[in-house]
Parts: structure tokens; C-alpha cells; sequence
């Protein structure tokens, strides 16, 4: 992934060292089992351990580079590895990788990167949810209108509204937490996965020490319906950014102007008209989910392999498990940054509540009228006909209130307690549950 949409925590689960660290590991976890077992010399076990941590340690871009440099004649990255381990390490690296098999190495490998992003994401979404928790609260009074069709509906709160992206944001932490123990699995099952180079105890070690569990079935490769589960939770986190950042986009439009992003000092938001602030970071947000999302098909692709392994997935998931943690990881802080910096409007809220000359309230006349005793045909009419009225003529010298219409149609006058619209027309009758759904909501 480019470098403006990387964040260094998450790219370093992804480097050289980092995966030829956990290569390593692997390795001298087996020789370590298998040492108590008695397959291979204690010592053996003992030297791989130091010599290799201590090549490890002192990794650098020079041990890449000979490391590529192996591979461009064997053609094999684990191949390649091995040989420069046995570098460093010597004839006690006749050991190494004992009963093995090369997708031993690389899929519990890429367990453990995906187990570490995952760590990381969880973290991100942290922060999200504490964004959105203090706002939610900090506005939970605050009236707007609640719009269906990108229609004015009726009156909601605004601290509602975060609230509910709120709540999908916590489905999303359960999803992850799912997704990553279904992806923390370990398998060193030997070519074709019988185990019969290999006795299952040292699978069971390296699981142990890894904080992993062992693979059910594996085929040599660990199924890939696991990787293609955690990229799908990922695509759903992603269409909940989405979702957030275009309510923010819409409401930023300067035909509504009830919220908008945080307008830094000297930010300029167009080459051409200095007037401009744009939703640019909710823009972005929204790019970068489409990205998120565009990894879930390959990664349910990857599901078919023929028979016990082929590598067709190798190439996609050298792309897609980087990038897609890396622009995820990126977009999650993006949207708690800009979730706690949006400077929100109650003020205009109001306004634009009140501008359609209170048609918003027609539901709860609907009911008021029916209480009263209309029938439910002949209250929506009535009211829909006051509604129109003030519709049609919104704005105008001659246009009056939905109020006025409504007690001015002879089905109405005299026969309702004007007290009775008075309260149906009462914006705050829309906000009596919200103690029952925030307790519910905000109960962790």
C-alpha cells in the first residue's frame, strides 16, 4: 500500500523482518519439540535457537538481499530462507525444518501477521467507539431531522443517530474478535497434511507457543474458507466507515450545513475558490472502503485450491492481507479523528427542522387525531391536506404553517383541543425513549 495511506504499526507486521522473524520462530519451536521428543539432539535444538535469535536480531537489508538473491536460483522463497539460515547457523541446521513442509511455515506464519493486524484493528475500532460514545452523548438532546429518501421525515436526536453507528461499529469489534480466532490456527502437518513425517505433538508445541490453535483438516494448506470469513468481516467493517462517512458528506452539503469536518488552520480547500470546505476526509473514507471491500472477492476465490494445495492463492494473498489490514488500519483512525474534531451545528439543526413549516409533525397529528376519535382514513386525509397545503405554498406571501392549515380545515376547528396539536407539534415527544436506548446501547 502507498506510503499516505500506511501507518507504521501496521506496515511492520508486514515487512522482511517481521515475517522472516516468524519463519524463524516456527522453525526453532519445531526443533525445540522435536528435541524433547528426541528426534533431534538437545543441543542441536539449543544452537538453532541462539545462533538463529541471533541472527535474527541483527537482521538487516543485507540479509534480504541475500535471501532474494538465493531465491532467483532455487526459485522458492522458503528454500531460499533456509539456506541463509543455514548460513548463519551451520551443520546443526540439517535439523531445521525436519518432517516439514513449506505451507507449514508460510500459512502459520501468516496466522500469526493476520493475529497481530487483527490485534491492531481491534485497537483502531477502540478508538472509534470511544469517539463516538462521547459524542453521542454530548448531543443526546440535540433535536434534528431524521430523513427517509434524503426526505425530511420527522424529528430525531442527533446523538441517536451516532449512537446507532455506534452500535454497528460494536457488532463489527464482536465480528473481528471472531474473525481472528477463526484465522489463529497453526498447521505443521507435513506434505499433504497426514503427519507422516511429522507427529502431531509438534504441531501442538509451535500452536501452544504461538498463541495458536491447532488446524482441524489441514490439506498441507490451512482451508482458505478462514481467510476468506476474516476479509469478509473486514469488508463489513469497511461499509460501516462508509456508512458513517457519507452521512457526514450529506450532512456537510451547504444546502443542509447541520455538521462538517474539522476545518484546520490554513487548510485550503480549492486551487480555484477560496471559499470552499470540502468533506474531503469522509470523501476519503469512502474511496478507501471501495478499496477494503474490493479484497473480500479475491479472498473468497482463494477458497478453491485443487486438491490438497496449489498456490493460485499465494499471489493474491501477498496483496490483499497487507493491504487491506494496512488500508483499514488507516481508515479506522481517520474516522475517530474526524469523529472527535466534527464541529456540529444545533442551531441549523433547528432551522432546518422548522422549514417546512412544521409538515414534520404530521405522524404524531396522524395519531393525535385518531385518539380523538377520526377514523384512520379520515385523519390521514385531513392532515395530509393540511400538509400539501403548506407544501405547495412554502415560502410564498400566501403560505401559512402546517399549524395554521390544520386548525383552519373545518374537519378540525371545533373539534380539537388546540392544546392537543400544541403537543403533537412538540419536537421533544421524539426524544422520550432515548434513556431506555442509550442504557441499552452504551450498557458495556
Amino acid at each position: 500500500m502507498v506510503p499516505r495511506y500506511s501507518r507504521p504499526q501496521m506496515t511492520a507486521i508486514w515487512s522482511n523482518v517481521n515475517r522472516y522473524r516468524i519463519w524463524f520462530k516456527i522453525e526453532a519451536l519445531a526443533c525445540e519439540a522435536m528435541a524433547e521428543k528426541g528426534d533431534i539432539p538437545l543441543e542441536a535444538a539449543k544452537i538453532i535457537r541462539e545462533k538463529g535469535d541471533k541472527a535474527m536480531a541483527a537482521f538487516s537489508d543485507k540479509d534480504v538481499a541475500r535471501i532474494d538473491e538465493i531465491e532467483a536460483e532455487t526459485r522458492h522463497d522458503v528454500i531460499a530462507f533456509l539456506t541463509w539460515l543455514a548460513e548463519k547457523i551451520g551443520p546443526e541446521s540439517r535439523f531445521v525444518h525436519l518432517g516439514m513442509t513449506s505451507s507449514d511455515v508460510l500459512d502459520t506464519c501468516l496466522a500469526v501477521q493476520l493475529t497481530q493486524a487483527a490485534d491492531l484493528l481491534l485497537k483502531d475500532l477502540d478508538s472509534v467507539l470511544a469517539a463516538l460514545k462521547k459524542r453521542a452523548i454530548e448531543h443526546k438532546q440535540t433535536v434534528t431531522i431524521g430523513r427517509s429518501h434524503a426526505i425530511h421525515a420527522e424529528p430525531t436526536s442527533f446523538g441517536l443517530k451516532l449512537a446507532g453507528h455506534y452500535a454497528e461499529f460494536k457488532r463489527n469489534r464482536k465480528r473481528l474478535l471472531a474473525a481472528r480466532e477463526e484465522i489463529a490456527i497453526c498447521a505443521i502437518s507435513g506434505a499433504v497434511g497426514t503427519y507422516a513425517h511429522i507427529d502431531p505433538s509438534i504441531e501442538a508445541y509451535v500452536a501452544k507457543n504461538l498463541g495458536l490453535k491447532v488446524e482441524d483438516v489441514s490439506t498441507q494448506v490451512i482451508p482458505r474458507d478462514r481467510h476468506a470469513a476474516f476479509f469478509c468481516t473486514l469488508g463489513v467493517i469497511a461499509s460501516g466507515i462508509e456508512r458513517l462517512a457519507t452521512e457526514v458528506r450529506h450532512l456537510q452539503r451547504s444546502e443542509v450545513r447541520e455538521a462538517e469536518e474539522f476545518f484546520h488552520a490554513g487548510q485550503k480547500g480549492s486551487s480555484a475558490m477560496p471559499h470552499k470546505r470540502n468533506p474531503v476526509l469522509s470523501e476519503n473514507l469512502t474511496g478507501l472502503a471501495r478499496l477494503v471491500r474490493s479484497y473480500v472477492v479475491p479472498a473468497l476465490e482463494n477458497v478453491t485450491l485443487w486438491h490438497e494445495r496449489d498456490i493460485s492463492h499465494s499471489s493474491v494473498e501477498r496483496n490483499i492481507c497487507p493491504d487491506g489490514t494496512i488500508v483499514l488500519d488507516f481508515a479506522l483512525m481517520r474516522l475517530s479523528s474526524m469523529m472527535e474534531k466534527l464541529v456540529i451545528y444545533p442551531d441549523q439543526m433547528n432551522a432546518n427542522l422548522e422549514s417546512l413549516g412544521g409538515v414534520v409533525h404530521s405522524g404524531e397529528v396522524l395519531l393525535a387525531l385518531a385518539r380523538a376519535g377520526y377514523t384512520r382514513e379520515e385523519a390521514y386525509s385531513v392532515v395530509q391536506r393540511a400538509a400539501m397545503a403548506t407544501w405547495t405554498k412554502l415560502n410564498t406571501p400566501e403560505g401559512k404553517s402546517f399549524r395554521e392549515n390544520l386548525e383552519s380545515d373545518p374537519a378540525v376547528s371545533g373539534r380539537l383541543d388546540k392544546e392537543v396539536i400544541e403537543d403533537a407539534l412538540d419536537p421533544a415527544r421524539h426524544l422520550k425513549a432515548l434513556d431506555m436506548i442509550f442504557e441499552r446501547v452504551f450498557a458495556d
